[in-house]
């Protein structure tokens, strides 16, 4: 009997998946637990392993096509069952949710929704649409089960949602062409906060703003498409950048040579002690968290007119990975120490490269620490990561010349362990004074603190 490898459900909050590679082509044989087949979603790509020890018989959805969670992507079976389907009513299945399936709605439907099965597969993934439309629709006090989609299975898109906008709420939005059997459902362009609107005339769209040629014929050129994890993190950072938080920085010089001499002192000990390697970064973490402990509004978010103060730390770090970026989340790190947080930066990194993250452990960040420094960046303005409200950037630490005082207010010049520290914040609740606060708190904790290690 033939085994049907469904698409598995990622998160409550997913809903569909594209399929990114496969590893293992029809005729093969396949261990349990092996990697058949990558897929990418709307919060992580990951690696997904053989639900059976057999031969892959089917292949029933392609590179790059998109399915909602729970189709039928592939068969494994028994060699001897190669070539015994493949007909086209069963590759059909593809797009068809295997009737095990459930998946939870994220957004109740409106108790005015005419749909005769509110419960059904097709209510459900409407409602679940993206994290960027259940955004906008809370924004505008927009009932999501009265917007027309044009997503897969009616899923509303954001596209769907600029349209209805434009239509001043009229519900009768213009349906886009469905995509072609095969190709990935159509993202929305960019929205351009210049173009003008027509928001006080029913029925009628934003027009579209002119396309600019980025080369011109006879040019030498090669034309990529974007991947889905590269379209999400463009559409997250114009969203955040232009529409959603108005931001504004500071930065701050380090001297780091405190950590410097930390880490050299006791890196081999703590090393011995917790199994993993000491960077600068756990130090670093560990003043931020005491940074927000001060200033809770830094780690707070915004819904409508209220300010969420959010109960726990949970420190999202961006690691950079070859297909794009990921921002993977240490929960409650303000009860973790110095080697808790150590451990969990480096297991969160390493399983971010190699795939094998789930959606939970990228989700639920109260704040977000990037390092370019790492590539040799002096420091960096980074676009706040929705719906947070700061985002702080590490600058690469080197030496340089600066002016010591000592206890008797003697000025020389010494070489020190410096480094530049970016912070980007929404001004709509953290003002100038309060994230300079915050910055002080950090190199105070930086410059003198002792971390448990002395």
């Amino acid at each position: 009997m033939a085994f049907d490898v469904v698409m598995p459900q990622m998160g409550e909050s997913i809903a569909e998946a594209t399929i990114l590679k496969w590893h293992r082509k029809v005729g093969e044989q396949i261990g349990k637990d092996e990697t058949l087949y990558e897929i990418s979603t709307d919060k992580v790509d990951a690696e997904i392993p053989s639900p059976i020890h057999g031969t892959l018989l089917e292949i029933l959805v392609d590179v790059n096509v998109t399915v909602p969670v729970g189709s039928v992507v592939a068969r494994l079976g028994d060699a001897s069952e190669l070539g015994q389907g493949g007909s086209s009513k069963e590759a059909a299945k593809a797009a068809t949710p295997a009737p095990s399936a459930t998946i939870p709605a994220a957004i109740p439907v409106h108790p005015m929704s005419t749909d005769d099965d509110d419960n059904s597969l097709e209510s459900r993934l409407r409602a679940k649409s993206s994290p960027l439309v259940r955004e906008m629709a809370k924004q505008h006090g927009v009932d999501l089960s009265q917007v027309l989609g044009t997503g897969q299975q009616g899923r509303v898109t954001k596209e769907d949602m600029e349209t209805y906008l434009a239509g001043g709420g009229s519900g009768t939005p213009t349906a886009a062409p469905a995509p072609v059997s095969g190709q990935m459902p159509r993202m929305a362009a960019a929205h351009d906060p210049s173009a003008p609107t027509m928001g006080a005339v029913p029925g009628l769209a934003v027009p579209p703003t002119p396309h600019v040629p980025a080369f011109n014929a006879g040019e030498r050129v090669k034309v990529e498409p974007m991947s889905r994890m590269r379209k999400l993190i463009a559409d997250n950072m114009v969203n955040s950048k232009l529409r959603v938080s108005p931001h504004v920085y500071t930065v701050f010089e380090i001297d780091m040579s405190n950590i410097a001499r930390l880490r050299a002192k006791h890196r081999g000990a703590f090393e011995e002690s917790y199994g993993t390697k000491l960077s600068f970064m756990p130090f670093i973490m560990k003043a931020v968290i005491k940074g927000l402990q001060s200033f809770p509004v830094v780690n707070a978010s915004v819904d409508g007119d209220n300010i969420i103060y959010r109960q726990d730390i949970n420190l999202g770090i961006a690691v950079s990975l070859d297909w794009g970026l990921i921002v993977p989340v240490i929960k409650h790190a303000d009860s973790l120490n110095l080697g808790g947080l150590a451990r969990s930066l480096n297991d969160l990194a390493e399983r971010a490269r190699t795939k094998k993250l789930i959606p939970d452990e990228i989700s639920g960040g109260t704040f977000t620490i990037t390092n370019p420094g790492v590539f040799g960046d002096i420091f960096g303005l980074p676009i706040i990561n929705q719906p947070q409200v700061a985002i702080q950037s590490i600058g690469g630490i080197v030496k340089r010349p600066v002016v010591v005082t000592d206890e008797n207010g003697n000025d020389a010049i010494a070489i020190r362990q410096m480094m530049y520290s970016g912070l980007s914040f929404d001004h709509r609740i953290v003002d100038g004074a309060v994230a300079d606060q915050f910055m002080s708190v950090v190199k105070k904790e930086l410059e003198t603190g002792a971390f448990g290690l002395e």
